[in-house]
């Protein structure tokens, strides 16, 4: 086990940071091979959402035959679960134990939750299809467990992990260690969507069944190599008798910086405007714009460069000592000009400008992100990174769930209200459940500058710390 991540961590060291800049993130006291095994959580998360998100779905409708009620209920359990995060980061920073580990345990509690859910998840999507017999609720109910499972598992290690994260890296380069951490969520994602697109290509139901229990075998094993002696037994901060805050306590302490309170408003707000557009773009252009399904998918491949543009930005201006709040205000009115694009691409009946406010969306969306986490990250205290990141993540997942589904609902019932004539002869064109969402993104933009404001004014001038500026690594995992 030992040999070949000494292998991969010496190719990437001869690589350099020059291609890699994520790879400097380790230190004497975070190796390289110790970092690329604890990043191993990443990728068994990344195999979880494409299950959930991606795979998953479509089966259930496709080959199985469940209705689209039950299964867009389905895939919402894991993101109602998104406020547990604040409880998990609370707990592992206070977690009780004579062994003297805090965030190990709620890392294997998250694995076996992990495993155990995507262990009966196929058996419980066949009972729901109905291919079986006994109760009808019996279905729907095994389902709702391996998804809440699941989704519970993937909250409870990711965010320990991340903590763990937080605690082994060198201050100087933490953000480097976040930047190899979303990477390796991103590959695991990509190995992922093709391994379980090739696995399931002649579906059955044996086959689902081996592919889904064999993700939860690679998930276990994933797990185990990225836990495996990473955290250091401190006694000192684990001993039952040592005096804690309370939730509620600790809380109200968060609460109290009204600072982290107005960037998580305007992170939720900024997040959702971004996220809205995720399932709309790609049949916005195909509908609307009448693009081929490679002229759709080169969206994605725009708003990625768009976001890469965007980092590559911040990290330049942060290198110089920006101000990380007025990036991300930037990035918001570049969000507002993208959106604008692409509403007027298609009165226009212009594709050229529609790709344009695709690259756009992706650069605002890079500049905003890496202005917020950036201040957020400046306003960590020491003793709760497990409660801070847990409440970030709460705020992004959450917010991007929401915003996702509900852009799907408010498109269809305005599409279907200006198809019934219902609201008036203008908005009677098949793009008026587009452009209403669109309009909104908008309005969350200009509601999270609204935000943001404030602590524009009360930030104190040139407070950016050199030693952790920004570049690939301060992108949010």
């Amino acid at each position: 086990m030992k040999a070949p991540i000494e292998n991969v961590a010496g190719l990437w060291r001869r690589l350099g940071p020059r291609f890699l800049p994520f790879a400097d993130g380790a230190s004497e006291t975070l190796p390289l091979s110790q970092l690329l095994r604890l990043s191993m959580f990443q990728v068994s998360i990344g195999i979880a959402l494409v299950l959930l998100n991606g795979t998953l779905n479509r089966v259930m409708i496709v080959e199985l035959g469940v209705a689209t009620s039950i299964v867009a209920a389905m895939i919402s359990i894991p993101i109602l679960l998104a406020p547990i995060r604040l409880l998990l980061g609370y707990k592992s920073d206070y977690h009780r134990s004579f062994l003297g580990l805090r965030r190990i345990p709620y890392i294997w509690i998250g694995t076996l939750l992990q495993f155990g859910g995507l262990a009966i998840m196929p058996f419980a999507l066949i009972v729901l299809s109905g291919d079986a017999d006994g109760p009808a609720f019996v279905g729907p109910l095994s389902a709702a467990l391996a998804f809440l499972m699941v989704g519970a598992g993937l909250h409870t290690t990711q965010t320990a992990g991340l903590a763990l994260a937080d605690d082994l890296a060198d201050p100087a380069k933490r953000h480097r260690v976040v930047a190899l951490l979303y990477v390796m969520l991103l590959l695991g994602s990509l190995i992922a969507s093709v391994s379980l697109a090739w696995l399931l290509s002649s579906f059955s139901q044996i086959r689902l069944i081996q592919v889904i229990q064999g993700a939860a075998v690679v998930t276990f094993a994933l797990n185990i190599i990225a836990m495996w002696k990473q955290e250091q037994r401190r006694p000192a901060l684990t001993h039952p008798q040592l005096p804690r805050p309370t939730f509620a306590e600790s809380l109200r302490g968060l609460r109290q910086d009204h600072r982290y309170a107005r960037l998580l408003t305007a992170v939720g707000l900024g997040t959702a405007a971004f996220a809205m557009q995720d399932i709309l773009l790609e049949p916005y252009g195909g509908e609307i714009l009448g693009l081929s399904v490679a002229g759709t998918t080169l969206l994605t491949a725009l708003a990625a460069l768009g976001t890469l543009l965007g980092c590559a930005i911040a990290a330049r201006r942060l290198d110089k000592k920006g101000d990380p709040l007025r990036l991300a205000s930037a990035g918001a009115l570049v969000g507002i000009l993208a959106f604008s694009a692409v509403v007027f691409s298609s009165p226009l009946k212009s594709v050229e400008l529609f790709r344009l406010g695709a690259f756009l969306i992706g650069l605002g969306g890079g500049l905003f992100a890496a202005g917020t986490l950036t201040f957020a990250m400046q306003l960590v205290r020491d003793g709760q990174a497990g409660q801070l990141l847990g409440a970030w993540g709460t705020v992004t997942a959450t917010a991007a769930g929401v915003a996702v589904a509900s852009s799907g609902f408010i498109r269809d019932t305005i599409g279907s209200l200006a198809d019934a004539g219902a609201l008036g002869a203008a908005m009677n064109t098949p793009a008026s459940g587009y452009l209403v969402v669109y309009h909104l993104e908008i309005g969350l933009l200009f509601a999270a500058l609204v935000a943001i404001g404030p602590l524009v004014r009360s930030a104190p001038a040139h407070n950016h710390d050199r030693s952790q500026s920004f570049g690939l690594a301060e992108f949010p995992g």
